[in-house]
């Protein structure tokens, strides 16, 4: 069966810096060996592929990522670098990795050139996005330009979770439940509302969000929402298509990243269907041979496990197609 793997993380040494307040949620060692995996894309990565049956990895800028710096231009700069060495390393190995480009949203105006130019002149098959940029979210005004433009290329933005501006009080006194373990899941979940809420896909209608780690929740709320936004006031807020849960039928695709258990897969298929979730193994914080085990013993049909393993990617992201042989064989 043929794999291709959204959420794939990469760091170079000039943006290792950037990573220091992530580092502080991990366990030393787990965070010294992650950190060392991120700034290998071959020697170690491929083997690994092989190993685990993964066919390609669509690679993106570890969280995160120069959306910390807080110099515009300087932000500017680095995303034309790395987003140059990506496409090296992409056109070195073909058949075995995609990439998404990072954007220096600091200067939204330039961030949309850079997704352009990624996309047209350096193959990138869209963006990924670290959370917010210095408290700014996707659903800001200035980001209109970015959307517009990753519409227009026809090119998914994937939401990646990061640290929070601040920390809700809900969590003090419980700096555990701070990262990726919670935090980051509802911080994530609530950056999308924020986009439905806040007219972004009204505006563009045929913009693509893709969403890590089984949709952050949100695939499991969908009827609750819906409900609930009926009863809540509106604040003077109305959704073009009434309610929330059409957003996210319509603009959003998840990934499995970072979430090896059938239950949640087969709840995210009975809530977005099949063409909605694409497969990924948040590598290197999750092992490679246990989500390609996951995905392959899943108890769900054959046709579902070859959209999700490969075929939604092909299509999505414009990925070349399998060949008729390849499709009997899944």
């Amino acid at each position: 069966m043929k794999l291709i793997a959204l959420e794939e993380h990469f760091v170079t040494a000039d943006l290792v810096g950037y990573g220091a307040s992530t580092a502080s949620i991990a366990q030393p060692g787990a965070w010294a060996e992650a950190s060392r995996r991120l700034l290998d894309l071959v020697d170690e990565r491929i083997p690994e592929m092989d190993a685990a049956g993964l066919d390609m990895q669509v690679l993106s800028l570890n969280a995160p990522g120069i959306q910390a710096e807080t110099d515009a231009s300087v932000a500017v700069a680095k995303a034309v670098k790395v987003n140059d060495f990506l496409a090296g390393v992409l056109a070195e190995h073909p058949e075995r990795f995609g990439g998404f480009c990072a954007l220096p949203l600091q200067n939204p105006a330039a961030a949309a050139d850079e997704l352009e130019r990624a996309v047209t002149q350096l193959g990138m098959r869209g963006a990924l996005v670290n959370a917010h940029t210095h408290g700014t979210y996707l659903d800001d005004p200035s980001i209109r330009v970015v959307w517009e433009r990753a519409e227009a290329l026809d090119v998914p933005l994937y939401l990646h979770p990061a640290n929070g501006v601040d920390t809700a009080h809900v969590f003090s006194g419980h700096p555990e439940l701070v990262g990726p373990m919670w935090s980051w899941g509802v911080d994530t979940a609530t950056h999308v509302l924020r986009m439905i809420f806040g007219g972004v896909f009204d505006h563009f209608p045929k913009a693509k969000l893709l969403l890590g780690h089984m949709g952050e929740g949100l695939p499991f709320v969908l009827w609750r929402m819906d409900s609930r936004w009926a009863f809540h006031a509106h604040h003077g807020i109305e959704l073009a298509r009434g309610v929330p849960s059409a957003y996210l039928r319509e603009n959003i695709w998840i990934t499995t990243s970072g979430v090896c258990s059938a239950p949640p897969l087969m709840a995210a298929l009975l809530s977005l269907g099949a063409d909605r979730i694409l497969f990924g193994t948040d590598y290197p914080f999750e092992s490679m041979s246990v989500a390609t085990d996951f995905l392959r013993t899943a108890p769900i049909s054959e046709a579902d496990r070859a959209k999700i393993a490969h075929l939604n990617a092909e299509r999505l992201l414009g990925l070349a197609a399998s060949t008729d042989a390849e499709l009997v064989t899944v």
